[in-house]
């Protein structure tokens, strides 16, 4: 069919219209009556407490902001194919940490375990480039845990997941609905968007109560207790007090530079130990290639090298926010010694505060025209100090206006107001 089209097109002078139309038809019904048989798809019958099915699915297209920042992240889709009961949990990659933790929560909410569950052919959990072994060894743990049996679909076949590909669109279009009767797609952290997603898959699952009641009784019990999701690998610290972990990079305390750590990589943190005892707990970077440097684990050391900040890879890194970032700046343009000037201020919010520096910067860049001594650390210290700290920019003073002004306005006659105006 495309090659006749493309035929018309190569020769328009050659073929009409209804040529073209002609042909297909001929095609359309040779197809029907002597061409190959076409693949057929069995409908199934869905028996209670079976089957559960999940899926990742990207929410980027729902618009969701959380601070009215973008917030981009995946759901982990779970359904029980017999009563369409369905949960989800956010995450940010199809990480194994993400379908172990995704995949308990909903087995934990539910209060049961399906005879199986079925995936597509996801990584974290399919051997695709070898067939030693059907399934990876994490995931082989997790379902002998929860005694239940684990399905893949066919290469190319993801109609074999269709209820929770079905899902995916059913649960977006609530969402977006939800979000449209809200009135907002912004939310003021991530906690409050969770809850919103609790709530309604609580009202959608509320209409599936009876047929989930038929399947309660089939599903196997949970076991005693939930099975770790953390990810653990052995890293050293090296001599720039780093860690490289799942091809990112994290800062640590420089107390622990030579040592070898224990890494934990959960859904949203990565937890640093050593000898037995939690030293870090630190946002869990998304991607590949990315880093997290806190400065207050190498501040001690580079106020002693100010030398080094010049030119440090991860320099970025240290400044805590926009006005620790306009104070360098500043101090570049009053006095050679900036790095070093900076680099005392740093050391200073790592001691005092952050928050508390930080106010502090901004009632000295508000008042205007700043000089070397404004940044001095000792003047920011006296401030500090002082508790002389500018109110915050979302406190406004509206001054009160007087009633009476509308009275005079409503008693000047018509044709002076334009004057008076």
């Amino acid at each position: 069919m495309p090659s006749a089209v493309v035929s018309q097109r190569k020769y328009p002078s050659q073929f009409a219209d209804g040529q073209l139309r002609t042909l297909q038809r001929q095609i359309k019904r040779w197809r029907a009556t002597e061409g190959p048989a076409q693949e057929v798809y069995f409908a199934q019958q869905h028996v209670p407490g079976r089957l559960g099915q999940s899926d990742f699915t990207s929410m980027n297209d729902v618009g969701v902001t959380i601070g009215g920042q973008s917030f981009p992240h995946l759901l982990y889709h779970f359904v029980l194919t017999y009563s369409n009961w369905e949960d989800a949990t956010v995450c940010y990659s199809e990480s194994f940490e993400s379908l172990s933790e995704g995949l308990q929560n909903a087995l934990w909410e539910l209060g049961g375990v399906p005879l199986s569950h079925r995936t597509d052919r996801m990584s974290t959990a399919v051997n695709n480039t070898s067939a030693a072994k059907e399934f990876t060894v994490r995931y082989e743990a997790l379902l002998r845990h929860y005694r239940t049996e684990g399905q893949k679909i066919q290469a190319g076949r993801a109609n074999e997941n269709g209820d929770v590909e079905q899902r995916h669109y059913r649960l977006k279009r609530a969402i977006e609905q939800a979000l449209m009767l809200r009135g907002s797609h912004d939310f003021t952290g991530i906690a409050p968007y969770k809850q919103f997603l609790r709530e309604l898959l609580g009202q959608l699952n509320a209409g599936r109560r009876d047929r989930l009641q038929a399947e309660m009784q089939y599903l196997k019990a949970l076991p005693e207790r939930r099975l770790e999701s953390l990810k653990r690998v052995r890293v050293k610290v090296d001599s720039g007090s780093l860690i490289y972990v799942d091809r990112n990079t994290y800062s640590v305390s420089s107390r622990l530079i030579g040592e070898e750590v224990e890494a934990r990589l959960g859904l949203e943190t990565v937890e640093v130990w050593y000898a037995g005892r939690r030293m870090e707990a630190l946002p869990r970077l998304r991607g590949r290639g990315k880093h997290r440097v806190d400065y207050r684990h190498i501040i001690d050391w580079l106020v002693r090298k100010p030398g080094a900040f010049e030119n440090y890879r991860y320099r970025d890194e240290l400044f805590p926010s926009s006005r620790f970032r306009m104070a360098w700046d500043a101090l570049r343009e009053l006095t050679p010694q900036a790095n070093k000037r900076y680099l005392e201020i740093l050391h200073l919010a790592a001691s005092e505060g952050e928050a508390r520096v930080d106010d502090a910067l901004r009632t000295l860049l508000e008042q205007g025209e700043i000089s070397e001594g404004k940044l001095k650390p000792e003047a920011i210290q006296a401030l500090l100090a002082q508790d002389a700290i500018a109110p915050p920019v979302t406190q406004v003073a509206v001054a009160e206006v007087s009633l009476t002004s509308f009275d005079d306005l409503l008693s000047t006659p018509v044709s002076t107001r334009g004057v008076m105006q």
